[in-house]
């Protein structure tokens, strides 16, 4: 039996999204009810898609009407999550002749990597990449020659973007294929506690590039619990990928048993057999599963945007009220670095998404009589994938977790509640990930001390400005001011304050990575403060109270003194550097339609 308070929600969602649901569902039945591509369209544009293909592939597609697949790459060498793929459309191409069927790779999407851009102009363009990535995929998808479609990403924006891209295209099945993390190398606590050596300057720039070079060192998914691990955890509670698929290392022979089980998945679900596009598939219930999967194992606060504007692709309205009210009854029942010191191979080895999908589903908080890619139930998703004679079997998971201090089960969680906190007040509606911040850190009170860009907030505490209790302000950080950049170099600085004894925490209009930590940051602050969001109201000095227990983000000034100030505004310096350089220029337009970030920070609509 469902938990109340999962009913309510989901219950809610579906009123609220009525409207907009059911156009999105009219839309999919009309473009189901076609012919099937090769069969619709002209011989001049059949002949231009098949143009390349091998005799026996064009004889199949036209002759035999054999089923045709789609591969929407995000492959790069340049995101060692993302290189692994390279090989891959041979492989599926295999297994799809194997099968009787046909592919062809129909687009690649661009695919950055945030660990590069990290405190660089190249941030500024992160989050829009997310839409261009949508962009491309629909794109890709718009040959609309194909039957169902695989699609190859792992990392933060990527998933999404495919995921936006593939939803508009609501009538196509689809399949996502990873390729899984790294080997793990030097722990997260110990890169972590060289980066706070080095921002203290007790350590130089070699011995911080050796810890970095130890954590990151070769091909893989990055281990620690960010965005990208985030996106494979929600995919599998959404019942998107091949069962179990998410954290099989890329070299371990069950990871192309898998990928070519996802092959013979996406034929499994086309039209001919049993139809399973993915707009009927990811509906009110399968958005909820993804928000519970991610507030129970303490997963990436970009999910509060990305999810947002995945469920609005697919004409369901969701929002941050939404994610607040499930974290009051969601238990915690993952701790993955930085909510934790394991990493995802120690997940994976604990128990892993499996695990965690069977608790909540047996505790009655997910659905489980949901439409996957394995079938009518996300049951299947709470077994584990082995190697077997047929290419891949499933086995039954132990019912006690293997190591209590990475999972727990439901009856014995770390924490009765979820990682994720919505705060709200005078100074607009923000996200916490509390998780990994501990007990005694989730109220700050403390003057405020504002910057307008981070490399201002950094030099002041390279210069002891900051040694005494303060609430970091880092405004004109929003999707409007300059895409709403991932601000995760305050990280080492800000925990080597808190280290010290101070009470310290960060409020900004911008994001902090997947990886944001142990400082209790408000985040995500809308409306932002280009946009006349209340952050722009503030003022060295002002007392700011952060309060993760009741909720409050709020500027202790009297209403009178704070109804008469003016708003700040960015410096046109500041503005002219945010728009020109490294590619910054063309998503001038981006910058100016972007919704708020708890809108999902769309920029199509």
């Amino acid at each position: 039996m469902t938990h109340k308070t999962l009913n309510e929600v989901t219950e809610r969602i579906r009123r609220r999204s009525a409207a907009t649901r059911q156009r999105y569902l009219d839309g999919i039945a009309k473009l189901a009810g076609r012919q099937r591509g090769i069969e619709r369209m002209g011989c001049a544009n059949v002949a231009h898609a098949v143009a390349a293909m091998p005799a026996n592939d064009k004889l199949r597609i036209v002759a035999e009407k054999a089923p045709h697949l789609a591969v929407v790459t995000a492959y790069n060498d340049m995101l060692s999550a993302h290189q692994p793929y390279e090989g891959y459309p041979a492989l599926i191409r295999d297994e799809a002749a194997k099968q009787g069927a046909t592919v062809q790779v129909a687009g690649g999407v661009p695919a950055m990597c945030d660990g590069v851009t990290q405190g660089l102009p190249g941030m500024e363009l992160s989050l829009f990449s997310r839409d261009t990535i949508a962009m491309s995929t629909a794109i890709a998808l718009s040959h609309d020659v194909f039957d169902a479609a695989l699609l190859l990403g792992i990392c933060d924006k990527i998933v999404p973007g495919l995921l936006i891209g593939a939803l508009h295209f609501g009538h196509l099945p689809c399949v996502f294929v990873p390729a899984g993390p790294m080997s793990s190398g030097l722990s997260n606590n110990d890169k972590a506690k060289v980066r706070e050596l080095y921002a203290q300057g007790k350590v130089g720039r070699d011995e911080l590039l050796k810890a970095e070079s130890a954590a990151y060192h070769g091909a893989g998914t990055c281990t620690f619990y960010g965005t990208a691990n985030s996106n494979q955890m929600l995919l599998e509670a959404m019942g998107l990928h091949v069962p179990g698929a998410a954290f099989v290392h890329p070299h371990d022979p069950l990871r192309e048993r898998l990928s070519r089980e996802a092959v013979r998945t996406a034929l499994r679900i086309t039209p001919k057999r049993d139809y399973t596009p993915i707009g009927q598939l990811v509906d009110e219930r399968a958005i909820v599963n993804a928000m519970v999967a991610l507030l129970a194992t303490g997963g990436s606060t970009n999910h509060l945007i990305h999810w947002v504007a995945v469920a609005r692709s697919a004409g369901i309205l969701i929002d941050w009220s939404d994610f607040s009210e499930l974290s009051g009854v969601v238990p915690l029942l993952a701790r993955v670095y930085p909510n934790g010191s394991a990493d995802v191979n120690q997940f994976q080895a604990a128990g892993g998404p499996g695990f965690v999908i069977r608790e909540l589903l047996d505790a009655g908080l997910m659905h489980e009589d949901v439409l996957s890619v394995a079938g009518k139930s996300l049951r299947p998703f709470t077994r584990l994938p082995v190697t077997s004679e047929q290419g891949v079997g499933w086995q039954d998971l132990p019912a006690a977790s293997s190591d209590d201090s990475v999972v727990r089960t439901a009856a014995a969680p770390f924490s009765a509640t979820g990682g994720l906190k919505l705060l709200a007040g005078n100074l607009g509606r923000a996200v916490i990930k509390v998780s990994a911040v501990p007990e005694d850190r989730h109220i700050v009170e403390a003057p405020a001390r504002i910057f307008n860009d981070q490399d201002s907030m950094l030099a002041a505490f390279k210069a002891g400005e900051l040694e005494r209790d303060v609430v970091v302000v880092v405004r004109f950080q929003g999707p409007q001011a300059n895409g709403m950049p991932e601000l995760h170099k305050l990280t080492p600085p800000l925990a080597v304050l808190q280290g010290k004894g101070f009470k310290v925490a960060l409020v900004t209009d911008g994001r902090m990575s997947g990886a944001s930590g142990k400082v209790p940051a408000a985040i995500h602050v809308s409306p932002e403060a280009l946009a006349g969001g209340p952050l722009g109201k503030l003022r060295d000095g002002d007392l700011v109270r952060l309060d993760a227990t009741t909720g409050e983000l709020l500027a202790l000034v009297s209403e009178t003194d704070w109804g008469a100030r003016e708003q700040a505004q960015i410096s046109p310096e500041q503005a002219d550097d945010n728009a020109h350089g490294l590619g910054r220029e063309l998503f001038g337009g981006m910058r100016r339609n972007v919704k708020t970030a708890e809108e999902g920070a769309v920029t199509w609509l």
